[in-house]
């Protein structure tokens, strides 16, 4: 999910003071009794976790909420992946539309469902097709690509899914991103494996009253 930033984007707010999103298991769509992380206000904060709280609270539109909740419990950890986010989302290489949809891939593959429901708006406002992104939910390989999103969708599928890219893709990412792009599309895919391992430890959900993108039995 990343950090959000809240001016001009219709995205997902939540206000994590108001009480924060539902802990729900997107495994088995089982609601826990007790969350694994009882969901943090800014109040709450140790001394240590403070500083990178108010960062937090300041680009993100869910609030502690979402990965944040379970990462602020290791407080340097989280400030370092702050940091990393800040890069990956605000200052890559790589254009908007094309790492929302790297992105989305990653919230595919996982299931993750707050990565999808927080990351769905953004690629569509970013430029992404409605269609495209409606096939990658489906777990189809989207039909009407552009030819920079087939070398993105590429790249990052044999990546997640073979552990290896062929020389055809690799050659191919890199005419559309060059160098730097790959390095940093790479470093995305990676970071929001990271992020949906969080979010799925956690048992982290959608907003109170939002359906989750991704139905219990769906594959």
């Amino acid at each position: 999910m990343g950090v959000l930033k809240v001016g001009g984007v219709a995205a997902v707010v939540v206000v994590a003071a108001a009480g924060g999103w539902l802990a729900t298991s997107t495994s088995w769509g089982l609601t826990r009794r007790e969350p694994r992380f009882p969901q943090l206000t800014l109040d709450q904060l140790t001394p240590a976790q403070r500083p990178v709280g108010e960062k937090i609270m300041k680009v993100s539109s869910v609030g502690l909420a979402g990965p944040y909740n379970p990462m602020i419990r290791s407080p340097e950890m989280a400030q370092r992946m702050y940091d990393l986010l800040d890069y990956l989302r605000w200052h890559t290489s790589v254009p908007t539309r094309l790492n929302e949809f790297a992105i989305l891939i990653q919230g595919r593959l996982w299931r993750s469902q707050v990565e999808w429901y927080a990351h769905y708006p953004l690629a569509i406002k970013a430029g992404l097709s409605e269609q495209v992104a409606a096939d990658l939910k489906a777990n189809k390989r989207p039909e009407n690509m552009k030819p920079d999103e087939v070398a993105v969708y590429d790249f990052c599928m044999e990546l997640s899914t073979k552990q290896a890219v062929s020389d055809e893709t690799f050659a191919r990412a890199k005419q559309v991103l060059g160098d730097q792009g790959v390095v940093d599309l790479t470093a995305l895919t990676g970071t929001y494996v990271t992020v949906a391992m969080l979010l799925s430890m956690a048992e982290e959900g959608v907003p109170p009253g939002k359906d989750p993108p991704f139905k219990p039995g769906e594959r």
